[in-house]
């Protein structure tokens, strides 16, 4: 049997942007990914669903897999011909293990590689305001592990960190803070040194709290600092007020649930994300080409028959390429005939394959894309192509107009949803949710339950036809100006 190969990860500090696009690609391929619980879930989001997940969940003072046994798993999934991820946060080869994993892995001759990680050490400051190196404070950077092992002390040489006057940059330490600081004073160091500690950096729960030497250890019990958090010692720390960027974020530890298909949240969840919002993707719906689909089939056939093809979403594009592809076409079956699209996004789908919407309406809904169509005054029929389910505002425009149009509905959607447990807990916190059509509020209240108490969710509306189904649950609504992403984050940016 062929040897698989182990890969080591290092996923970063927390934030998912900071994972490296080689490390992303690695996961992306992987068969089997082992990893930690600092790994954040839209990071966990991207290993694929055929890969078998192995959780080893790591954490201070308390290892749900041993560290041997850890090694063990990596070397049977290799030995079993697996490409496997060891998936780590941070870095792995900085006080992540990394060099124990592979020992068994060289003994048995089993191909690894290493991809880095962006390090907490670095990162986190960064995303507090600190410049770890500042030429007029400090020429040096000490990253130093606060861990204890159980009934021993801290192994540190606090006298030579000091001697230095470099940054110091504690990991693991939460638990040892007290122990820390006494040592870095008993050493010699000033009380008044500016210090600080961040807990959960790069995160939307990103807390930084700054104080001196002397009363950090006070300030972070009085503020109870809890694991995972960094501690920063140096006269770079006086920078935080001023450089602090990561906090003054217009979406800073806003909880939004972004309901959109798990294929289509990505653009929303990152523009979400690089403005600072706790993000949970929970898609609700899924859409599916109903394939074969005789009726597409003998109208794209007869396709000269039609003078325009319409769109009502990016799915629909998707289901006509799919069935083009089956049947061994492609866009040239289209010949002449004009194409409509609802919005943006559905032209950006058509642009995908070398096409181009030739109307688009100003309002992007079915009313005013049949509005649009009838301006238009076609002197041939129109074949619209969308989903099962499709709202009749279109037609209904279309038969006031004298409209001859061809309706075949081409693709499903189905409600769908894996997490309700984690979102139903999320409602306490009073979260905006995105919605991006009518069928994303029905997904996600049938996901949930329709006995809940919905009062506190915010419902990030897309548009006046997605406004008036959350009405129909009692959510709370605030809707876009235009039904695209850029006026949906504009309007979750305004708040109420």
């Amino acid at each position: 049997m062929k040897t698989g190969q182990v890969i080591l990860v290092g996923a970063g500090p927390g934030d998912p942007d900071l994972l490296t696009i080689k490390g992303r690609k690695a996961l992306e391929s992987a068969e089997v990914v082992v990893y930690d619980r600092l790994v954040s879930q839209a990071i966990y989001d991207l290993i694929p669903d055929d890969a078998e997940r192995i959780n080893v969940g790591k954490e201070s003072s308390h290892h749900l897999v041993p560290q041997e046994e850890i090694n063990q798993i990596l070397l049977k999934k290799a030995l079993e011909g697996k490409r496997v991820v060891r998936l780590k946060g941070g870095d792995p080869f900085l006080f992540g293990r990394g060099g124990e994993e592979l020992e068994l892995l060289v003994e048995h001759g089993v191909p690894f590689q290493e991809i880095p990680g962006i390090t907490s050490a670095i990162a986190v400051p960064a995303y507090a305001g600190i410049p770890v190196t500042h030429r007029d404070f400090c020429s040096s950077l000490h990253i130093i592990t606060g861990h204890q092992r159980a009934g021993k002390p801290l192994n540190i040489n606090f006298e030579a960190l000091v001697q230095d006057g470099g940054t110091l940059v504690f990991l693991m330490g939460v638990s040892a803070l007290s122990t820390i600081c006494q040592g870095l004073l008993d050493a010699g160091m000033e009380p008044d040194m500016p210090a600080a500690v961040v807990e959960k950096g790069t995160t939307p729960a990103q807390r930084p709290i700054l104080a001196t030497l002397s009363t950090l250890p006070e300030t972070a019990k009085a503020q109870k600092v809890k694991s995972p958090a960094i501690i920063i010692v140096g006269k770079v720390c006086s920078f935080t007020e001023q450089f602090d960027w990561f906090d003054k974020l217009p979406l800073k530890g806003k909880q939004v649930i972004v309901t959109r298909p798990k294929e289509r949240a990505g653009t929303l969840s990152e523009r979400l994300r690089s403005l600072g919002a706790d993000v949970t993707e929970f898609p609700c719906i899924e859409t599916h080409p109903l394939l074969p689909c005789p009726e597409m089939e003998e109208a794209v056939d007869h396709i000269s028959e039609y003078e325009w093809l319409v769109f009502t979403s990016p799915a629909g594009v998707s289901a006509l390429m799919e069935m083009l592809e089956r049947t061994h076409r492609d866009v040239r079956a289209l010949g002449p005939i004009k194409l409509a699209a609802i919005g943006p996004g559905t032209n950006r789908e058509l642009q995908k394959h070398g096409l181009r919407a030739d109307l688009i309406p100003d309002i992007y809904d079915g009313e005013h894309l049949g509005q649009a169509l009838c301006q238009e005054k076609p002197a041939g029929k129109v074949l619209i192509l969308r989903a099962q389910w499709g709202t009749p505002a279109l037609t209904e425009v279309l038969d006031r107009g004298t409209i001859s149009y061809s309706d075949i509905r081409c693709y499903e959607t189905r409600y769908t949803a894996s997490n309700n447990d984690d979102v139903r807990r999320l409602l306490a916190q009073k979260p905006i949710v995105t919605f991006t059509s009518a069928s994303t509020v029905r997904g996600f209240v049938l996901a949930l339950g329709e006995d809940l108490d919905y009062s506190g969710v915010t419902a990030a509306c897309i548009g006046q036809q997605t406004e008036a189904e959350a009405h129909k649950y009692h959510l709370h609504t605030i809707t876009a100006e235009k039904a695209t992403i850029d006026a949906l984050i504009e309007r979750i940016m305004e708040g109420e």
